[in-house]
């Protein structure tokens, strides 16, 4: 695989989990009522403890995801960085 078709997969894949993390987000602060901590609490046929243990876990992929972004572009930030601080 090319380092561009590496690039471009990455990157989806960012933004899908970014999706993933911000619905689920705004979904358990706003739809999900608080005060009963049983996680027993559903929404869509979902508990709420499911819906915690998806955003958990597409925000740790996430973060991955981010890291390998990272590495990969790591010459072109290293050479930016120089040029911007000459």
């Amino acid at each position: 695989m090319n380092k561009a078709r590496l690039n471009y997969l990455v990157d989806f894949f960012i933004f899908l989990f970014f999706v993933i993390v911000s619905l689920t987000g705004l979904l358990i602060l706003f739809f999900i009522p608080r005060g009963n901590k049983s996680g027993y609490q559903e929404f869509l046929g979902v508990t709420k403890s499911n819906w915690a243990f998806l955003h958990e876990w597409a925000g740790i992929i996430m973060i991955i995801l981010v890291a390998v972004h990272l590495i990969l572009h790591w010459k072109w930030i290293v050479s930016m960085t120089r040029n911007i601080f000459k």
